[in-house]
């Protein structure tokens, strides 16, 4: 009885032995799986069942002056296919037919192109395609490579063709985010704006460039578990591994109701005149605001390979040209501020003037000897007349003056591919006929924003503004960044008032009085007719002709400056003062501008 009673109890102890051992193997494994290669195992779970996902930073708006959207973003997707597993839904059709689901199916090319057929039927007229494209992608997709799992079927579609294809659920069929690019008011601006690479978003044009450190947004990434087999995404398993972050608000000075105006009656007037191009430019007088920037032919953004490579940014800032006699009222606010002149001082103005130094200078049509005074050189436009005035100053100092009108460098827009101009060097190397020539306008070279910037200076009684084409950047939390607007002392008040009453007579007294008339407003201005460099010691064929002015000139607070180039219909200053006139009327109306109380100063032109 002993003996049978103590076997019983020998294998109970060896069994709980084992089992304990057991136990300890498996809580050994356990802590090695769940706290020794916790991290590691967790990491490579991840994966292999996670799925990345890019989340886009949306770029940010630009905006007019008043808050009017000139170019956003939204969101357009791509209709993408997996081959692999549209040809894997056949195959298990075809299985699931022939009642054994075990078997291993290979299809033909038939039995594949009639499998895809029904689902591809559905998809392709919501796509804009036909059923055998939509089955030519993705056998083509195969042909290549049986395990493709990626094909476009269509790119950036909106969001109601996304609504529609996902409403077909087709398990291979999938949209991806694509953001894009929209301008929603076209051409207007577009000169100013620029665009984008419409796959990838790089900013390659206009204030889309420049402004790029504004606008663009940051990319965020987040990652989600899917199931092993069909890839689906499991719900509640999404980690944000970088936070998104949106671009900024970017505000213009523009007005685009304003520069929809000055477009359409400069690319009126470019036609009629048979121009190659044209600028106008309006800016504030106050502020050195830039209200409109109109160039035309213009580029619309949302389509920018429709227009001429040439033409899809702003010669307003990129074009430099010999400004001719709009850079008079420059010579003589220097001579008037160095205290070498008034405006009644007197000369003899001949057709033609030679210097003690040996240049040859004369007007642009024969005359007479005509005694005149400042007043009546700038009404004449006298090259003679304003040489003699101009060279009461040395070149040194008719140079700094340039300077601080901030000629021969950018200004503070900083558009991208802005020219400086060019003053010819420094004044020490200027040929003889070169001392005379930059009095009236030649041998040197300005942008149109320059001549505007320069009116503006004379028009704020000498102080010139920074030129402002942004008004500033404001991030998504609200951080506003704003341009420098602290401006400068370029000429007395003094000299810039009298400069200003002798605009007015040239504007009263001019050839194109009439043409340029702004009833119950006083007005400042001046045209010019400038050349072109060919870049071999000579000139272009044809002239750039142009008008640049200010009102109310009694307490001005517009520049309007207008370019046309080569307007083979009527190659004369009488081209661009209509646009002039048409522009400076709606500037004054638009902004309520209460007419001039008292006339303009009656100055003699001669004696």
């Amino acid at each position: 009885m002993k003996r049978t009673t103590r076997h019983p109890m020998r294998r109970i102890i060896v069994s709980a032995v084992l089992l304990v051992v057991l136990v300890g193997v498996f809580v050994v494994k356990l802590v090695d799986i769940q706290v020794v290669r916790a991290s590691a195992l967790n990491a490579q779970s991840q994966d292999a069942r996670s799925t990345p996902v890019k989340v886009w930073g949306a770029r940010g708006d630009i905006v007019d002056a008043n808050g009017t959207v000139l170019a956003d973003s939204v969101m357009r997707y791509d209709i993408v296919v997996s081959p692999k597993q549209a040809k894997l839904a056949v195959v298990e059709r075809v299985a699931s037919a022939s009642g054994d689901t075990t078997k291993e199916v290979d299809l033909t090319t038939e039995e594949l192109v009639a499998g895809l057929t029904p689902a591809a039927a559905e998809l392709a007229p919501v796509v804009g395609l036909t059923t055998d494209q939509v089955v030519g992608i993705i056998t083509s997709k195969l042909a290549e490579n049986p395990d493709s799992d990626f094909a476009f079927i269509a790119k950036q579609v909106d969001t109601a063709t996304y609504d529609a294809v996902k409403a077909l659920e087709i398990a291979w069929v999938y949209p991806e985010e694509h953001p894009s690019r929209t301008y929603p008011n076209g051409a207007v601006g577009g000169n100013l704006l620029g665009f984008v690479q419409a796959d990838d978003g790089t900013p390659l044009a206009g204030l889309e460039l420049a402004q790029d450190q504004c606008l663009a947004g940051t990319d965020g990434e987040v990652s989600y578990l899917h199931s092993a087999s069909d890839w689906v995404p499991i719900p509640g398993t999404e980690i944000v591994q970088k936070q998104a972050k949106d671009g900024g608000t970017l505000k213009l000075t523009i007005d685009a109701d304003l520069q929809f105006f000055v477009q359409r009656v400069l690319e009126e007037q470019r036609r009629a005149t048979g121009a190659d191009w044209a600028t106008a430019t309006v800016m504030e007088v106050k502020t050195g605001r830039l209200l409109a920037v109109a160039d035309v032919p213009t580029v619309d953004p949302n389509d920018p390979s429709a227009t001429d490579a040439d033409d899809r940014g702003s010669r307003t800032f990129t074009a430099p040209f010999e400004p001719g006699s709009t850079f008079k009222a420059i010579t003589a606010a220097s001579v008037l501020d160095a205290g070498k002149a008034t405006p009644l001082d007197q000369i003899v103005a001949p057709y033609k003037y030679y210097p003690s130094n040996g240049a040859d200078i004369n007007d642009s049509a024969f005359h007479e000897d005509e005694r005149l005074t400042l007043t009546g050189v700038l009404i004449e436009s006298s090259n003679t007349g304003m040489s003699k005035f101009g060279e009461r100053l040395t070149d040194r100092q008719r140079y700094d003056d340039m300077k601080k009108f901030h000629l021969g460098e950018q200004t503070e827009v900083g558009f991208p591919n802005e020219e400086t101009g060019d003053l010819h060097g420094d004044p020490d190397e200027w040929d003889n006929q070169t001392k005379y020539a930059t009095m009236f306008g030649q041998g040197l070279t300005t942008t149109a924003v320059q001549i505007a910037s320069a009116y503006q200076t004379i028009a704020n009684g000498g102080v010139r503004m920074p030129v402002q084409l942004v008004d500033g950047c404001t991030t998504p939390d609200g951080e506003t960044t704003a341009p420098p607007s602290k401006g400068e002392r370029v000429i007395s008040e003094k000299a810039a008032d009298e400069t200003s009453q002798m605009l007015e007579r040239v504007y009263a007294e001019g050839w194109l009085a009439d043409t340029w008339n702004i009833p119950g407003y006083r007005v400042a201005a001046k045209t010019g007719t400038a050349q072109f460099a060919d870049g071999n010691g000579g000139y272009r064929s044809g002239y750039l002709v142009s008008v640049s002015g200010f009102a109310p000139a009694d307490d001005p607070e517009f520049v309007v400056s207008v370019s046309i180039n080569n307007p083979v219909k009527m190659n004369s200053s009488a081209a661009s003062a209509p646009v002039f006139q048409k522009v400076m009327s709606q500037v004054l109306k638009k902004y309520r501008t209460v007419p001039s109380g008292a006339p303009a100063p009656d100055l003699p032109a001669t004696w």
